[in-house]
């Protein structure tokens, strides 16, 4: 059987299967276990059984649990309302002052969770009806929600990036770093459009500026700064640690966890109860997130014995296109994919077939899954499928599918011309990377 015969009939069923609503892990155990009795035959499970192995002992993967329980800590601690109401405090009292507030609190959210829909339904829940209710426009208010929550898989850490990092092999802290000078440009793109908006139509936003917050004296931002700095201790043992080049992603994320702890005992809601639900929470989301990752370095095995991962570098060594065609190509795909299935799967589906194809066409290896992870990201909240939407419309259930859809579409724009900024730009993405070596 012809290579591309066995690639096209295991995307289909692969297809087949998310379409039917099978999860993800599901649905790639039972198409890789197909695919190794039909290919291999009975002698290849235990090909199948080293994957799962090899996946569950390799080190940078430890990242993922610790990263996801910071944010369990964080959001079940209660701590997160803190953080709402001290920004809300030092945002001031200029015209759209929302619009500020919440791209400022979708790119500290998204820093703290790296979960764009954990964001998109937190602020469209706590914040649009206000804006709504104050004669914010509800195209911009909707929109500027949608896009800030998609900063998250992107500012990091990100779960995401590390998914990414680990599947194509390249360096996850570099990868994490990548994203820093991107998310803030995007934050930035949304807020200069936003002010152009208001500027060409002042009904866009409350002409009342002072009566949108009390007046908050000069104590209550001093105080309101102050209680934002536990979580600079969160972003700092994160961050800070590897761009000091101190600690690996791993071993961050595990300070991480420690100053997510110190942050909500700082706030006096550390209690032995939500540290209980918070681990069980986070190995519920770990254990599933791994097992996928072990279906996907089987899909990965299968795909070199067939002999499609070195016909697709010769198909794509043949086109004849130069590298900036074929990147626009190679993005446009998953672009395409991520309005019909999660993002997850995806990165499953393209990274095992892209990895060797970059390797051939020589791109920069943080720059182009720093592009790849923001191009699924859009994907994320482009219609008619993107999963982000539906977490915003499920919140604001007033709001017609149709008029989110409408909303969102200048942030799509917005985030298209981000990436082509990146693409005319590669230091964006590359220069803090290069800066820990």
């Amino acid at each position: 059987m012809e290579w591309y015969v066995t690639l096209l009939a295991g995307l289909a069923i692969l297809f087949a299967l998310f379409l039917s609503g099978a999860p993800i892990f599901l649905a790639f155990l039972f198409a890789i276990l197909t695919g190794v009795y039909v290919i291999i035959g009975p002698f290849g499970f235990p090909m199948f059984v080293n994957s799962i192995f090899d996946t569950a002992t390799t080190t940078s993967l430890a990242s993922i649990p610790l990263f996801i329980l910071m944010g369990e800590l964080l959001f079940r601690s209660g701590t997160m309302d803190v953080l709402f109401d001290s920004i809300d405090k030092l945002v001031g009292r200029v015209r759209g002052r929302q619009y500020v507030l919440v791209v400022a609190l979708s790119a500290v959210f998204g820093a703290l969770s790296g979960v764009a829909m954990a964001v998109a339904a937190m602020l469209g829940r706590a914040i649009m009806p206000g804006m709504v209710k104050r004669g914010y426009d509800r195209d911009i208010a909707s929109g500027l929600i949608i896009s800030g929550a998609s900063l998250a898989p992107i500012i990091p850490p990100s779960l995401l990036a590390i998914i990414v990092g680990s599947i194509a092999e390249v360096s996850i802290a570099k990868l994490l770093i990548a994203g820093i000078l991107p998310g803030i440009m995007l934050a930035g793109v949304f807020l200069v459009y936003v002010f152009v908006r208001i500027a060409l139509d002042p009904s866009k936003a409350p002409a009342n500026v002072e009566g949108e917050r009390a007046e908050v004296s000069g104590r209550e931002m001093v105080v309101a700064l102050i209680r934002t700095l536990p979580f600079i201790i969160v972003i700092f043992s994160v961050m800070g640690f590897i761009l000091m080049g101190i600690a690996t992603p791993s071993e961050s994320a595990a300070t991480g966890v420690i100053g997510a702890l110190m942050t909500a005992a700082i706030y006096r809601n550390l209690s032995f109860r939500m540290i209980w639900d918070s681990v069980m929470a986070a190995m519920s989301v770990s254990a599933m997130i791994l097992a996928i990752m072990a279906m996907s370095k089987m899909f990965t095995q299968l795909l070199a014995f067939t002999g499609a991962t070195g016909q697709l570098v010769e198909l794509v060594a043949n086109l004849g296109y130069g590298p900036l065609v074929m990147l626009i190509i190679m993005l446009a795909v998953p672009f395409f994919l991520c309005m019909f299935i999660d993002t997850i799967a995806v990165i499953l589906l393209t990274i095992p077939i892209y990895q060797p194809v970059v390797n051939a066409l020589e791109y920069d290896p943080v720059w182009f899954w720093l592009l790849f992870l923001v191009n699924i990201t859009l994907g994320a909240i482009t219609p008619p499928f993107g999963y982000t939407l539906f977490a915003f419309k499920a919140v604001v259930p007033d709001m017609p599918i149709n008029a989110v859809y409408r909303a969102i579409w200048p942030f799509v724009a917005l985030f298209i011309a981000g990436i082509g900024l990146i693409i005319a730009f590669p230091w964006i993405a590359t220069w803090l990377p290069n800066l820990i070596g």
